[in-house]
């Protein structure tokens, strides 16, 4: 069996690391931190313009519909750039809920503006820093409007609409879709660890809002939706370790302590060596991800938990160690290390803490195990 990515699928990923090497290289990823920009504008264009947003929505959309395993090798590419856009919020998490539980009209009201960039989506579900389940939502939908807070909300800031968890009377949680750009939504910007990932707080004051998919079902439907998620953002994760690999062996490789590299010490061997095999275990993982995805296998929760933690940790460690292999420099904003390290600490709480992921894979093969 053929476990990898077909010839025309890595064409297409190294056609998606040559745009981004030319048009998001680190270089200007600083640019846009410096200029304290929401996200970069241009860059979110030009990935319109290619059809990025649109590679796994339907034809009658305005998508590609090339399927997740393309928008997978995407995903790798855009998180070994750090590109400072909100494309995870947007189509890992407010196009494919819209897939998942919109009504045909939702649909076609919304996803012709995420394919073209011209509209971005957030998802609002947690309401306190720290939330781990979601069975006390306050956020209450009644009459068509909606009251209550959420935060942190990851490009809240900027989206123009949100898909967002909220108590609807006898039915209970369900997601509700919402327009931000009303006056009856207050966004407030916070100070987030990954300044290229913005973070805000959605005050909702009797904001019209409809349900998204049947009222009641919204924590079925929400964790079906991480589960999709997980699995893409896990390879933005995957992206980001192999990068931090590649730089933490190239900068030990050009520095020379007692005569000779310091990459041939074994300290430093060992190191790299750790980071290898955690970025590997994190790719077995991913792939099988992203195949219970796009076949639509049953398996999808177990391999989205696998790819998340392992995915998650890989990410986590790389970055460490790779701002260790640089030693005292790479501590300070002139080297990049900081920029992976940040990202990686707000992946992995995108979608709640591992801890939470690590129970539900646990609770995934004690079940396969006793059926």
């Amino acid at each position: 069996m053929n476990f990898d990515f077909s010839d025309d699928e890595k064409r297409v990923q190294r056609a998606a690391r040559e745009l981004l090497e030319k048009s998001s290289p680190l270089s200007h990823v600083r640019q846009i931190l410096d200029a304290r920009a929401a996200y970069d504008t241009e860059l979110w264009s030009v990935l319109a313009e290619m059809g990025w947003m649109g590679v796994a929505v339907a034809s009658e959309h305005g998508g590609i519909d090339s399927g997740y395993l393309e928008l997978a090798l995407i995903a790798e590419e855009l998180g070994r750039s750090l590109a400072a856009v909100p494309f995870s919020s947007s189509v890992y998490l407010a196009a494919e809920a819209l897939k998942l539980a919109g009504s045909a009209e939702q649909r076609a009201l919304l996803l012709p503006g995420v394919v073209s960039g011209k509209r971005i989506g957030a998802l609002a579900a947690f309401e306190r820093l720290g939330q781990i389940g979601f069975e006390d939502t306050r956020t209450k939908l009644e009459n068509g409007r909606i009251h209550g807070t959420k935060i942190p909300v990851v490009d809240g800031p900027v989206a123009d609409f949100a898909i967002v968890l909220a108590t609807m009377g006898r039915a209970g949680p369900t997601l509700a879709l919402v327009d931000l750009t009303g006056g009856d939504v207050r966004s407030e910007a916070l100070q987030s660890f990954d300044p290229l990932r913005p973070l805000g707080r959605l005050v909702f004051d009797g904001a019209k809002a409809e349900p998204l998919g049947e009222p009641g079902r919204g924590l079925e439907i929400l964790a079906a939706l991480f589960d999709r998620a997980a699995v893409l953002i896990a390879f933005e994760q995957l992206g980001g370790a192999q990068r931090c690999l590649e730089t933490a062996r190239d900068y030990t490789l050009g520095r020379y302590a007692f005569g000779r590299p310091v990459a041939s010490f074994q300290a430093i061997k060992h190191k790299l060596a750790d980071m290898y095999a955690a970025i590997e275990l994190a790719r077995s993982n991913c792939y099988f991800g992203v195949w219970a995805l796009s076949s639509g296998s049953a398996e999808l929760p177990l391999a989205a938990c696998l790819a998340r933690v392992s995915a998650t940790e890989a990410f986590e460690m790389c970055a460490r160690e790779s701002l260790q292999a640089h030693g005292g420099v790479g501590f300070t904003w002139e080297f990049d290390c900081h920029l992976f390290v940040r990202r990686s600490a707000l992946l992995s709480l995108m979608l709640g803490p591992v801890g939470i992921w690590k129970d539900r894979l646990v609770g995934h093969l004690e079940r396969q195990a006793s059926a």
